[in-house]
């Protein structure tokens, strides 16, 4: 019997993962994957209190439920202050878990968001997940995140240019159900940290491949043998 396909979504913090990959994250484990996610930091004391932290990370598990992950790894480093980390720090992290998990797939942050944190992920990640070494990855996409990625700065490197779309219809209302359950980081409209806003990117990607919801990534490498 084959074992199932692996999926890891890299989350800078909690909520990106709905956000970007919610839909895609029901529907590989609909398919039979195996679906894990990876939240990268914890926020700063002086911002964040320890009762957040734990309503949030609470949130993150009635999400998770919807959608069908099996696991998720918290590493713990400091938000919003990634930038203050050591670069190889943060890949040997990362690397740690791919070589423990091993997925086949992974999902990360669109390099060019204006969230400092998004960035230093993305590259991080590239860095675990070269082709060496036998490292696992055979498929690494970025994801868009409401309220990160679209105000990227207005330069043709950091724009979100998506090349690859896939159908979620069946399942946003699972996607829009899991957002629900991040409370503490839902905004009301015209804020696209909303229901009604993150349903309108779903739609709108969803018609430029004539369907009725998808999400949208760029493709960084996929691998054949």
């Amino acid at each position: 019997m084959n074992k199932p396909t692996r999926v890891l979504i890299v989350a800078p913090h909690p909520d990106d993962e709905v956000l970007g990959c919610g839909g895609v994250m029901a529907r590989h484990a609909a398919e039979g994957a195996e679906v894990q996610v990876v939240v990268v930091t914890r926020g700063i004391e002086e911002k964040y209190p320890d009762a957040l932290i734990a309503q949030v990370r609470g949130e993150l598990a009635e999400a998770h439920r919807i959608l069908g992950v099996s696991g998720v790894r918290y590493l713990e480093f400091p938000a919003p202050r990634l930038d203050t980390i050591p670069r190889h720090e943060l890949a040997d992290a990362i690397r740690a878990v791919l070589s423990e998990f091993r997925p086949e797939i992974v999902y990360v942050p669109h390099h060019g968001d204006v969230h400092l944190d998004h960035g230093q992920v993305y590259h991080a990640v590239l860095v675990a997940a070269r082709p060496l070494s036998n490292c696992p990855v055979r498929r690494l996409l970025s994801y868009e995140t409401l309220s990160e990625t679209e105000w990227s700065p207005p330069r043709p490197t950091a724009a979100f240019h998506p090349t690859v779309f896939v159908d979620i219809a069946e399942y946003l209302e699972k996607k829009l159900a899991a957002m629900a359950c991040y409370r503490s980081q839902l905004k009301e409209p015209p804020n696209p940290r909303s229901l009604r806003n993150i349903e309108a990117l779903a739609r709108v990607r969803g018609a430029t491949i004539d369907t009725h919801a998808a999400e949208a990534f760029m493709l960084i490498r996929d691998i054949t043998r």
